[in-house]
């Protein structure tokens, strides 16, 4: 499975390998379970990232005239 530290990049590209893995209708059926159980967490796990990005995007963007940056707080 994949590692929880990993950057977004790695995990996409893991994502990518499944899904390739997947298509190519070499695997067994328990292998594509597998398989579908780790991509549906990196689906999520991605997901989450690039809601936190967007989250953060929009903090910045209604600072009006002045973008200061302040962490975000993905409890808020």
């Amino acid at each position: 499975m994949a590692n929880k530290k990993e950057s977004f990049e790695e995990a996409l590209e893991r994502l990518e390998t499944l899904v390739e893995q997947m298509e190519s209708g070499e695997l067994s059926l328990e292998a594509m379970i597998t398989h579908f159980e780790e991509g549906s967490a990196l689906v999520e796990r991605c997901s989450k990232q690039l809601s936190e990005v967007e989250q953060k995007i929009e903090k910045l963007v209604k600072r009006g005239d002045s973008l200061e940056s302040e962490p975000f707080d993905a409890e808020a």
